[in-house]
Order: C-alpha cells, then structure tokens, then sequence
C-alpha cells in the first residue's frame, strides 16, 4: 500500500489535535460563561471542575461518531483512496474557520461546520468522480440527503427552541423568587436543587450511559426498566443533601447548583461535540485498517469500496482519553477561548456599559415594535398584577461585578444541559454553541438585562452571531468542496500546498488575535483612581505633542522629497492615533467618571476637555495625512518650493510652542504662558498669509488645481491643529494647576525635542 495513505492518516491525527484546540477555543463558551458571569467560584475552581465534566464526557461519545463516517453520505459509494481525501479535505477546512472565527471572538457551531464540510467535501469528491469516469450514476446516489436534512433541520431549529425554553423557564423561575431571593430561597432551595441535579442527573448521566464504552447493555435495559424509580430516589435523595448543606452547614447550594451544572454541560459538551474534532480522524483510521488488510491478502485498495464504516462503532477508550486530556489542556490555556466567552457575556451580561456591537436598522424596528407590543399589553394589564410583577424583577447591585446572578446562571446550565444531552440520547447532533447560546439569550431578555439603554446592541449582536452561524453552513460547505476538488485534481502536491496554506493561516490569525485582543484592552481601560487620572492626563498631553510632530515632520518629508513611503507612514501613525483618542472618548470617559469618587468637578471637567481637544488634534492629523497620501499615491506634480517652505514654516512655530509649553511645565512655572498663546497667534496670521500666497500663486499659474486645492486643506488642517493644541495646553495647565497638591509624573520630552528639527 502506498506511503501517502499513511501520511495522510498521520495529517488527520496533528489535524484532529489542532481542532481538538482551536474546537474548545470556540465551545468553551458553552459550559463556562454561566460560572464565569456569576463569579460562583475562582477561576481555577471553575477550569477544575470543567475538565472533570470534560474527562467524563469522552466517555459517552462513542455513539456519536457514526455521524461523520456516514451521517451524510453513502460510505458504500466511496473507493477507499476517495474516502482519504474526502476526510482530509473536511479537516482541512474545519482548522481553517475554526480558527478564523475564534480569532474574531465569535462563537460559532463545530457541529454545522462538520455537517456542510462533510456534505461539501462529499459533493465534491462524487463531481470529480463523475466526471473522470463514464458512471452513469448521478450526486444523488452518493449523497444520503435525508439524513442530512434531518440533521441540519434539527440543528437550526434546536435555535428556537433553546431561545423559547429558556425565556419561560427564566421568567416563570424570576416570578417565584425576585431578585432578592435569599429569603425565598431558604424555604424553597433545597427543592429547587433537588429538581435541577435530577434533571442533570438523567439527562447527562442515565441517558449518557446509552452512549458509553463504560457500561454493559444489561445495565442499560435496567435502567431503562426502572427509570421511574430511580428518578424518585434520585430526586429525594438531591433534595435532602440540598436541605442538610443549606440548613445545617450553611452552604449557599446555588453555588453547588451552577458548577455541577458547569460539569454536567461539559460532560454534555465532550459526549456530544467529540466527534466534530477527533471523528473523521477516528474514520480515516479505520479506513486505514480495513485497507492495510485488504492489501495484505493481495486485495486492490484503489478499488475497494468502504461499506464497512456504515457498521456500528465503539470508539477506542484510549483515543478518546487522550482527546479528553487535551481538550482539557486547550481549555486551560488558550487565550481565544477568553474572546469567545466575553461575546457572550457582553450580551448576556445586567446593566449597561461597553457594548461589543452596534445597532442596525432591523434591531431598531424589533425594538419599537416590541415597546409598541409591551405598551399594548400594559393597558389592560390590572394594575396589582403589573405591580407585582415590576416588583419581582427590580434588579439589585450584584456581588463582585457580576454580569448576573446565580439563578440565571442556574437556569443557564441546566436547560442548556437538558437539551443538549436529550439530543445526544437521541444521537442528533444538537450544536453546542446554538443550545447554550440562544438559552442564554432567552434568560437574558425574561431577566429585563436589555434595557432601553442597550437593547439594540444586544440583539443586533444576537443577530450577528445567528447569521454568522448561518454563514458557517454556507462557507463550510464551499470551502470543504473547493478543497476536496483541488485535493482530488493535485493529489500529493495539493495535499502539501494545503497543509502549507493551514500553517499560513494559522500563524497569520494568531498574530491578528493579539492585536485585536490588544486594543479591545485599551478599549476597557478604566481609571479608578485620583493617581492614575493625573499620571494618564500627562502622559496622553505629550503622547499628542509628540506624535503631533512627528506625523507633521514625515508628511513634510514625504512631499518635499515624493515620498510615498514616508508619507504611508505618518498615515499610519496618525490613524492609530485618531483610533487611540476616539476609543478613549467613547469608552473611556464617562466609565472612569463613574468609578472615581472625586469631590472635584472642575477636575474632571479639565480631564473630560483634556480628552475632547485631543481627539480633534488627531482628527485633523488624520485628514492631513490621507490627503496627501492620495495625492502622492496618484503621482500627482511635486510641491514648489515655497509652498514647502510655508508648511515647513508652520511646522517650526508649531514645535516652538510646544517646547516652549515644555519647558513651562518642567519648572512649574507658566508666568510666561502668554507668549506660548501669542506663538499661536502667530500661526493664525501665517494661515491668513500663506492662503492669500496661495491664491497669488493660483493666479499667476505657477500652481496647479490639485496642489493648490491640498496646500489650502495643509493650511487650514494645520490652523485646527493650532487652535486645538493651545486650548489643550492651556486645559492641561489648569488641570495640573489644580491637581498640584496631588502630584503626577512628568514624561520626558527629548523625543520630542528631538523630532523638532525640521530643515
């Protein structure tokens, strides 16, 4: 038998295993946001208890791997060198947008990305087989349609049925206890509990067992014999554990609830989503196998067709440990797990703040349409009942920051764990990431947590992840087929340049992660208290100034000399800078006014300006630069060399105010702060001038129309700057006047001292 047989079983192995990582990236999200939102436990706690919920659930996935050996098409149908690359083809492309989607912190569906691989990389590899050979056979003889239908149909709808169960469930459980559920607890929590473990207990566990490698079939049929029974004692005996740890150790049993339903999720998650990493590895192995034997006795493997992957299978429990190991790992310490689970958690999350999305024209109409619905019930809603209800849901200050409580975290686990594990009894390969995510969801909007302040953004951000996952079925399915076409006509070389290609890709999305990662950083950064404010205003004052220059200086340069590199790169300087300022005025601001409790209004106010003059600087420095990019880019006519040196002109008297500022602000002395004021008076007659210079030289037809029309867009971007920059300098010594007691470092300014010069 051919070695590139056993190169490719030995691609879809390091194939699996990056999957195996770049999988739980992605469905991470499913059983850990709910600990993590309410804060039930530390960090570690939670991973701790997460990975024996995953170590367990590998146990009970073995009947889920028929799904990718024939749950959408006929193996019979398949040559075993076909199969090959069929399974390679959908790995490939699963590594592939896996990855991209967790690089951009969405969550998305492992299980609809297998689905529409396999159905792609099926169609593509019977196309290439019809057309190379003379069958008279047509796509749908290889394709098992129904199935596949049956698949995707439960799939997308287990979307609404997630969103509805949960709403109920959430809003019916807030009526019974309120926000302030402690005292309601007392007398109900033990019940509560019982319920909750018991109905965690038969789905994740006594129907799991269905699909296990642990247990025999007559232990099966007693449980299936005797169910009702054992629920009974089940439910009794949760209940009573419940009312002796909350009554006589005092434990809150809430905390209890939500992580062994973080643990039974997972459990749920491993049973059900294991196939969609290690699967069509598992396939291609005993692809592999079947062939190696018929090869042995002297068999033709280019013509051996692969019905025996139809027969049942019981996956190898060291494979499947060692899957459980590494999902465990990955788990643990992956940082695009982090993104994906702070999507949801945004959404989900009480209260206003950051929001991750914007709003769109359809979560606006959905918006007035339902406050249109909700004013319509309300007018013939007796009065008693609204107040009643009102009163249930008055939200509290939740403890540690929360993004919500521990009953919704609660409901959250166990819904989520009901269905997901009901499907995996029934072998559906329910998603995952549509369960848990559209439960809470549900729980979100019957807990009132989208407000009017944010309900556009989060179902604009709803909407956004459904028809990402939308758009899964349709990339996943062309991208498996075009793969599997290339892979079919290249043969080995396709097979290397691929492997290279997901290499590419993954260094490539890795780099783009931690820039992404990076900025939403910033984007959250909140100063807390009087320190930090002082320290951060006059560092962002010389940041400004210095970049100011620099972005002046190569702009200069890149004109005087036709300088298009030097000119890309003051642009790129001055859009990093805009962007910087703009994060800082749309999300900095206001949360760090509301975390700092000052008795200094004149303070903030300086601070808030600090911010707002800034921002415009950068404004302006950003049209300067993509102005002149364009004309350079478009190899328009040099500059004169008077119109240089009337930019050249504002530039020095630009840095001599700023230095001069400097220079004040070092010795603490602004006696003669006046003349900083009357350099930039200086500047504004320079703008008057050098416009009717221009206009002379207009006349004279020594400039042509699109230099002139820049320089006048130079002159007057350059009288914003001015303008702007005095105001900042004089805001910034009224706040460093007034917080002088409090102190605050001072940054050096050789930097831009050094960038002064300008010949």
């Amino acid at each position: 038998m051919e070695s590139i047989y056993l190169i490719i079983v030995i691609i879809l192995l390091g194939l699996a295993v990056l999957d195996l990582v770049v999988g739980v990236s992605n469905d991470a999200v499913n059983f850990l946001n709910s600990s993590i939102g309410s804060k039930v436990a530390p960090l570690w706690a939670i991973f701790a208890v997460a990975s024996v919920g995953i170590l367990l659930g590998t146990m009970f996935s073995s009947g889920m791997m028929e799904i990718a050996r024939s749950g959408v098409f006929y193996p019979e149908k398949f040559t075993f060198p076909a199969i090959m690359i069929l399974l390679l083809a959908v790995m490939l492309t699963d590594v592939i947008l896996l990855d991209l989607f967790n690089t951009f912190g969405l969550p998305t569906s492992t299980t609809v990305s297998l689905v529409f691989e396999l159905l792609g990389a099926a169609v593509a590899v019977t196309l290439f087989t019809l057309w190379t050979t003379d069958s008279n056979e047509q796509l749908g003889d290889y394709i098992n349609s129904g199935k596949a239908l049956a698949i995707i149909s439960g799939i997308f709808t287990s979307i609404a049925i997630a969103f509805i169960v949960g709403s109920l469930i959430m809003y019916i459980s807030r009526l019974i206890f309120s926000f302030k559920y402690k005292r309601s607890f007392k007398f109900l929590g033990a019940l509560w509990g019982g319920l909750a473990l018991t109905a965690i207990t038969y789905f994740a566990v006594f129907k799991g067992l269905k699909g296990s490698v642990l247990v025999s079939d007559s232990l099966i049929t007693f449980l299936d014999n005797n169910m009702s029974t054992a629920l009974l004692y089940t439910l009794g005996g949760w209940t009573v554990i419940m009312g002796i740890l909350q009554h006589l150790f005092r434990v809150n049993i809430l905390r209890v609830i939500v992580l062994a339903g973080t643990a039974a999720l997972a459990m749920a998650f491993a049973g059900n989503d294991l196939v969609n990493f290690i699967g069509v590895f598992m396939a291609g192995l005993d692809s592999f196998k079947i062939a190696q034997g018929v090869a042995a006795s002297g068999g033709d493997i280019n013509t051996l067709y692969m019905d025996r992957l139809s027969e049942p299978v019981v996956a190898n429990v060291g494979w499947l440990i060692g899957a459980g190991v590494i999902m465990v790992l990955a788990l643990v310490f992956s940082k695009k797990s982090r993104s994906v689970s702070a999507t949801e958690l945004n959404l989900s999350r009480k209260g206003e703040g950051l929001e991750k999305f914007s709003s769109s024209p359809l979560s606006r109409s959905i918006v007035r349409g339902s406050l249109i619905v909700g004013k319509s019930i309300g007018s013939f809603t007796p009065t008693p009942i609204k107040k009643f209800i009102d009163n249930r849901f008055e939200p509290v200050d939740l403890e540690n920051k929360a993004s919500y409580d521990l009953i919704r975290a609660s409901i959250n686990l166990t819904v989520s764990a009901l269905l997901i594990s009901l499907g995996t009894s029934l072998k559906l390969p329910l998603s995952t990431t549509f369960v848990t995510f559209m439960v809470a969801m549900g729980t979100s909007l019957a807990d009132r947590a989208w407000g009017r302040e944010s309900a556009v953004y989060r179902i604009n951000g709803v909407l956004t992840v459904v028809a990402g996952w939308l758009m899964t079925a349709l990339v996943a399915f062309t991208a498996a087929l075009i793969v599997g076409l290339f892979l079919m006509w290249g043969g080995k070389i396709a097979i290397f340049l691929m492997m290279a290609v997901v290499a590419f890709m993954l260094f490539k999305s890795g780099r783009l992660h931690t820039k992404r990662e990076n900025k939403e950083l910033s984007q959250q950064k909140v100063l807390s208290s009087k320190d930090q404010l002082i320290n951060s205003c006059n560092d962002e004052v010389h940041i400004v100034m210095d970049k100011t220059i620099s972005v002046f200086k190569r702009v200069i340069d890149g004109l005087k000399e036709e300088n298009r590199k030097s000119v890309k790169k003051a642009m790129a300087e001055a859009n990093e800078l805009y962007s910087r300022y703009k994060d800082k005025r749309d999300y900095e601001v206001v949360p760090t006014l509301e975390s700092i409790q000052l008795n200094a209004l004149e303070l903030e106010q300086e601070y808030v300006q600090l911010v707002d003059y800034s921002y415009e600087i950068t404004k302006s420095l950003k049209a300067i630069t993509e102005s002149t990019f364009t004309y350079i880019d478009n190899n328009h006519a040099a500059f004169s060399k008077e119109q240089i040196d009337d930019l050249k002109t504002i530039f020095n008297t630009l840095t001599e105010v700023y230095i001069g500022y400097i220079k004040m602000e070092k010795t603490n002395d602004y006696s003669n702060f006046d003349q900083v004021l009357n350099l930039r008076l200086t500047i504004l007659d320079l703008y008057a001038k050098m416009t009717k210079r221009q206009i002379k030289r207009v006349k004279e037809g020594v400039s042509n129309t699109r230099s002139s029309i820049l320089f006048l867009n130079l002159v007057n971007e350059s009288k914003i700057v001015t303008l702007q920059s005095g105001n900042l300098m004089k805001t910034h010594r009224n706040f460093k006047l007034q917080a002088a007691k409090s102190g605050g470092n001072y940054v050096d300014s050789q930097s831009l001292i050094k960038n002064a010069t300008l010949n």
